[in-house]
């Protein structure tokens, strides 16, 4: 993996923590909620847009 591919997958992953622990913390108003969530980071992002209404699907 090069230098260049490298950073962007950390950035993704750091993006994926964030919005989780800000969806959480809406959702929940909990800290440990919010940073069990940002250990999933992507996952719960995607669970989250899925089973929600106003989700991907309305």
């Amino acid at each position: 993996m090069n230098q260049h591919t490298g950073g962007a997958a950390k950035a993704g992953v750091g993006l994926g923590s964030a919005l989780a622990i800000a969806i959480s913390w809406s959702a929940n108003q909990s800290i440990l909620w919010a940073t069990f969530h940002g250990i999933l980071g992507w996952f719960y992002v995607i669970y989250f847009a899925f089973t929600r209404p106003g989700g991907v699907f309305g």
